[in-house]
């Protein structure tokens, strides 16, 4: 009985000194939890875009360098390729090494620094800063612009004249609009990011075109692009695209003409060839071999010693 009492009373000592580890593991856990919580509600988001080749600053905290304890940039990039930069403790951390690095202004807050930014820079920046008193937390979307390459022209289609204005090659899409109003007709492709616009305007015939212009807007200008299409004599670029496909449809004619003349021919010749160069089985004489015709020669001459004998 004594050992039992013991043995339930060293089981009592334990469990009231594990309680408050456990009630401290809790706290610590919750506190966690909490903490998370409030980083993710304080989390800014924001998309960003820039001109292809400029220097860019990105910014995710407004404390000075004198309260910051650690800043920490990831970069998730578009090739789904990652690297980070941090500086804590005066000692710094790249692993982009692709020009990237982190600044300070005058007045100690702290920045990324692109230098001139393209579009393999392209995805998704996330930063943590740490300073005494709290932390922030910036996610940040950087897209790149590219501006398109712009002509504009004119051409006549049956008793119509069709203007057309093109911005090629944009990111994002370009904005085209007309000084003139008529039918007008928009066509939009894209490929990679890339976007090429074409406007169409149908004027009939006789519309004065002399002041007609067309107006190029894009994010990468702080203006609009305006330009005069210029009448190109000749047939429209529709004829011209009827005209090239049956031309294709007759040489594919021709050439599927060609082949099936030209194999049987081939065959019928190799075969002609071919019996040309074997003799026939009639002319070939048949050779005696020697021994055969020394041993019918001998008999003979046997044969004629026995007469004179």
């Amino acid at each position: 009985m004594v050992v039992l009492d013991s043995e339930e009373s060293v089981r009592g000592l334990m469990s009231s000194s594990l309680a408050p580890v456990r009630d401290t593991m809790w706290i610590y856990a919750v506190f966690t939890f909490l903490l998370s919580e409030a980083w993710s509600l304080d989390r800014v988001v924001r998309n960003v875009s820039f001109n292809t080749g400029t220097e860019v600053n990105l910014t995710c905290s407004y404390e000075t360098r004198e309260k910051m304890l650690f800043v920490t940039w990831r970069i998730e990039f578009k090739n789904e390729r990652t690297c980070r930069i941090a500086f804590a403790d005066s000692r710094s951390d790249d692993s982009c090494r692709d020009g990237k690095s982190l600044w300070n202004t005058s007045g100690g807050l702290s920045y990324l620094r692109i230098p001139n930014i393209s579009e393999t820079d392209e995805g998704r920046y996330l930063c943590e800063s740490v300073y005494t008193g709290g932390n922030d937390q910036h996610v940040i979307h950087v897209a790149v612009r590219v501006p398109p390459r712009v002509s504009a022209w004119m051409y006549r289609e049956d008793n119509k004249v069709v203007a057309v204005c093109k911005a090629e090659g944009g990111k994002p899409a370009a904005n085209i609009s007309w000084n003139r109003s008529g039918n007008v007709s928009s066509v939009k492709s894209g490929s990679n990011g890339y976007f090429t616009v074409e406007s169409f305007l149908q004027l009939l015939e006789g519309t004065d075109a002399e002041n007609l212009s067309c107006a190029v807007s894009h994010p990468s200008w702080k203006r609009e692009k305006r330009i005069t299409p210029e009448l190109q004599e000749g047939y429209s670029p529709r004829l011209y695209a009827l005209v090239l496909g049956v031309i294709i449809v007759i040489s594919a004619g021709f050439l599927f003409f060609a082949l099936k003349k030209i194999i049987p021919f081939r065959r019928c010749r190799q075969s002609s060839t071919t019996q040309s160069k074997s003799p026939p089985a009639g002319d070939v004489e048949e050779v005696e071999p020697y021994a055969s015709y020394v041993q019918r020669v001998n008999s003979i001459y046997d044969s004629s010693a026995d007469l004179f004998t």
